[in-house]
């Protein structure tokens, strides 16, 4: 992975952080980005 996407990722997760009171994760981040561009590719 490119630091350019773990840059847009730590993006992400920060955003959720302040919208929520409960830790949030990298793998958490990154497993529903990849959750929701697979659901957009069609197989």
């Amino acid at each position: 992975m490119n630091q350019s996407n773990i840059e847009k990722l730590r993006s992400i997760q920060a955003k959720m952080i302040k919208n929520t009171s409960s830790s949030v994760s990298f793998s958490h981040v990154l497993n529903l980005v990849v959750t929701e561009g697979l659901k957009t590719l069609k197989t």
